[in-house]
């Protein structure tokens, strides 16, 4: 028999972002599928996606889904910059929302790290430009590792990119979303503006704190004029790299970035430059979380997390808001309602599936 605990469990326990509620404090990681023709989602994405709303997770994320053809990472990536793409996710946003669960898109540029083989794929690195890759953007012609060397965008890449996120958060909308996130971390186009080892510029867009930051509080700021519901914004607060991006500078970004609009930050780290050394441990980035919460930011972790009790503590604890599972909801799509039962809360489970509950 389940007794229910949910005022005494901290993972179970609503949470509301802007006038819109988390039923529970989990949160479905966006996750890269690699399974998409022209960026568009198909019936592997409404499995998929679909599934962690059936298994009682309380927002599930998109992939990082691209606001422009060359901002995905590799030519099999979703992404959300036609009216076709908004069509297309639809159904998926439908079916997740009917299943209990908010539906969240990524909307993301992946800069000088874009046009690249994905996964599993017999070759590695940049795609040439004659087998369908294409000349990648960033703020500084500084190539990742032995990827290929990117643009420097100008001042109209930059609207550019401003006005594709903005149209791209439009598209979303329409098709039903009720979470945003903002994808700035893991050496992406907007995390590789934050950081001095990526960003050489000496316009307004690089060199200072300020000058660094600016294109993200742009974007954010861009994005919250366009849609009404809560905004998250993903940031790696570590560059784990000498000379990159600090924690001090994520606590210094924390109240800007609420500033700008944002009702979320999603901490994670690491990225944006092949020679970091990470620790990776179980819960190996919840410091960083923790550190952000001191700035009074409302935050999600993320990273090797994987046991119920473990999830609780998180929460329990004030480390963080929200806890967001990738691989582990791989492997078992239906960790909220097991984590509901070894913490002793009875939560609702799909009618079809009532059967195992017990």
């Amino acid at each position: 028999m389940f007794v229910d605990k949910t005022s005494q469990v901290a993972l179970f326990e609503p949470l509301t972002l802007r006038g819109t509620t988390l039923k529970n404090r989990v949160v479905v990681s966006p996750m890269c599928m690699y399974s998409s023709t022209d960026g568009l989602p198909n019936d592997w994405h409404l499995v998929h996606l679909g599934q962690f709303a059936l298994g009682g997770a309380a927002l599930v994320l998109t992939e990082a889904s691209a606001v422009s053809p060359e901002g995905r990472i590799s030519p099999d990536d979703a992404g959300i910059w036609s009216d076709a793409h908004a069509a297309a996710w639809a159904p998926v946003v439908r079916f997740v929302r009917e299943h209990g669960a908010l539906a969240g898109m990524q909307l993301a540029h992946a800069g000088r790290k874009a046009s690249t083989y994905r996964p599993g794929h017999e070759r590695r690195g940049s795609v040439p430009l004659d087998e369908g890759g294409w000349v990648t953007d960033a703020p500084s012609a500084i190539a990742f590792g032995r990827y290929a060397t990117p643009r420097a965008v100008d001042a109209g890449g930059i609207n550019r990119v401003r006005a594709d996120f903005v149209a791209a958060a439009r598209r979303a909308r329409s098709a039903g979303f009720d979470v945003l996130e903002i994808h700035g971390a893991h050496g992406y186009l907007l995390h590789e503006f934050l950081s001095p080892l990526s960003n050489e510029r000496t316009d307004d867009y690089g060199g200072s704190f300020d000058n660094r930051t600016r294109l993200l509080l742009e974007v954010t700021a861009d994005v919250r004029e366009v849609f009404d519901g809560p905004l998250s914004v993903r940031i790696s607060a570590d560059d784990w790299t000498p000379g990159g991006w600090t924690v001090a500078e994520s606590q210094e970004l924390a109240p800007l970035l609420h500033a700008a609009g944002a009702d979320l930050i999603d901490v994670s780290s690491g990225g944006l430059h092949p020679d970091q050394q990470i620790p990776v441990g179980p819960g190996y980035q919840v410091p960083f979380s923790r550190a952000l919460k001191q700035t009074g930011a409302t935050t999600g972790t993320v990273g090797l997390i994987t046991e119920p009790q473990q999830a609780e503590d998180i929460v329990a604890r004030g480390d963080a808001d929200v806890v967001l599972l990738a691989r582990e909801l791989l492997r078992d799509p239906h960790w909220p309602q097991r984590a509901a039962r070894e913490l002793g809360v009875d939560v609702a489970w799909p009618r079809q599936y009532e059967r195992a509950k017990l």
